[in-house]
């Protein structure tokens, strides 16, 4: 794809528009903009700009769509599939300046605010009101919700309460032409026209900049009871996810953590104190919430007689709210804990909860045959498995060329046990190339044709989603 870059007088053109406070050039500071947390990948923009409004952002996206510049819309830059690399270089627009809530609607339940507010401020500010917003991606404490939106995050609550688009109402959207647009209304049904808005929510930045958000809320449940379940048997952990729910109890979070992504993150963090007997290969941290204590307590019961079938041993239950934190401390850091332990890949696969032992099964198969080694855990109810392939001692060429290959063996597995390839990640950049696995060539044409309806230059975050013979360098 042959791209323009922005010249002098386009980077002037810009200045007017954000200010000289809104604009970044210089090498040094556009490191920061390189990279997110994707592998150690790294792209440099020529320039960033911070437009405050949709209307200095519609001023931009006039601007790139005229002379051809590639545009990376940017939140957090916490993402896992390469979503926020601007590999083409031109221009990364951040919305890090879009921080605002702008009304908290306690009569509807919703909140309308801009795509910059962090989502663990977004959930503080409902709380205040006792309302809740469910979806709890690990990285809630530093992540956008605008990105949320694009990715469709889930995160640890999603087993309960669904992900971000079951809470996305309506967006303000800035098309990659300059038009602004509401893609729905905020209500709570709406058959009217074509669904928009549930386009736009997991469109990775490949069809619009969202500069407002209405989420729906709900009240919040004030009470949870916590347990951590180890079992000898990973695979018996993962059949003991279904048989929950067959028992009729359904958690609010139930995580899946292997023995080394446990073992990993407590030589990570120093102050997590937990004893692992030998012989325990897993865990599930199951939570349920609600806001009558002894109906949790029954469920816990109940929760307890089910993973007595499964080789589980004894059970840790959290007593209070900051034993309550340390274990969901532990999980949230698993990941980054896993980063620093290794080179490493993470797969984020999905498939229905009761294949989840085959799954596990299946990766671990997959990763004798090709010599690596893999550290699972996850959104077990959720079927979500984060499979976190380590380097190790694995040589750069083995790395290079055989894991790939492993790793579409794993993706063919996830689609033959009725799932796909990504549950909250996204498809961005690293992923795009297994697309062909899950969809036909008339699929993968009715998505092109979208994303050629939206952005007929193909200007916005270009090289994303789509397998592409143009790869750049």
């Amino acid at each position: 794809m042959d791209y323009t870059q922005p010249t002098q007088s386009t980077i002037d053109e810009f200045a007017k528009i954000v200010g000289e406070s809104g604009l970044i050039s210089d090498r040094e500071a556009l490191v920061d903009y390189s990279h997110d947390e994707t592998e150690d990948l790294e792209f440099y923009p020529e320039i960033v700009l911070k437009p405050t409004d949709e209307k200095q952002i519609s001023a931009i996206l006039k601007i790139c769509n005229k002379e051809n510049i590639p545009i990376t819309p940017r939140g957090a830059g916490t993402g896992l599939s390469g979503g926020a690399l601007p590999i083409y270089g031109g221009v990364v627009l951040s919305t890090e300046k879009l921080n605002k809530i702008l009304e908290i609607d306690e009569r509807n339940l919703q909140i309308k605010l801009e795509p910059g507010v962090i989502t663990q401020v977004l959930q503080e500010a409902v709380i205040e009101k006792g309302l809740f917003y469910p979806p709890d991606p690990s990285s809630r404490g530093s992540c956008f919700i605008g990105g949320n939106v694009l990715e469709n995050a889930g995160g640890p609550k999603a087993v309960k309460y669904g992900v971000t688009s079951d809470y996305v109402l309506n967006l303000e959207v800035v098309l990659p032409t300059g038009e602004i647009i509401w893609t729905g209304a905020n209500v709570l049904k709406n058959s009217t026209g074509y669904n928009l808005t549930q386009l736009i929510v997991g469109s990775e930045g490949t069809l619009g900049i969202v500069t407002k958000i209405v989420l729906r809320l709900i009240p919040y449940p004030d009470k949870k009871l916590l347990m951590l379940a180890p079992f000898f048997s990973a695979e018996k952990a993962c059949e003991a996810v279904s048989a929950i729910f067959q028992a009729g109890i359904t958690p609010s979070g139930l995580e899946f953590m292997e023995r080394d992504a446990i073992d990993w993150t407590l030589k990570f963090v120093e102050d997590l104190n937990l004893d692992i007997k030998e012989g325990i290969e897993a865990h599930l941290l199951i939570e349920v919430d609600g806001n009558d204590q002894d109906v949790l307590f029954k469920e816990c019961e109940k929760i307890t007689a089910v993973l007595e079938k499964f080789d589980c041993d004894e059970i840790l239950f959290a007593e209070n709210s900051r034993e309550q934190d340390e274990l969901w401390r532990l999980r949230r850091l698993v990941a980054e804990a896993v980063k620093s332990n290794s080179v490493y890949k993470e797969e984020d696969t999905v498939v229905p909860r009761a294949e989840l032992p085959a799954l596990l099964k299946g990766v671990k198969a997959i990763g004798a045959k090709y010599g690596f080694k893999s550290v699972c855990y996850g959104h077990a109810g959720d079927g979500n498995l984060h499979v976190n392939i380590i380097k190790g001692d694995m040589d750069d060429n083995k790395w290079n060329t055989e894991l790939p290959k492993g790793i579409r063996e794993i993706f063919e597995l996830c689609v033959k046990l009725g799932g796909t390839l990504s549950g909250e990640h996204g498809i961005g950049l690293v992923q795009k190339e297994y697309m062909d696995i899950t969809f036909n060539a008339t699929e993968m044409r009715i998505q092109r044709e979208i994303k050629q309806l939206f952005d007929p230059k193909n200007i916005l975050n270009p090289g994303k989603i789509f397998p592409s013979a143009n790869k750049p360098s």
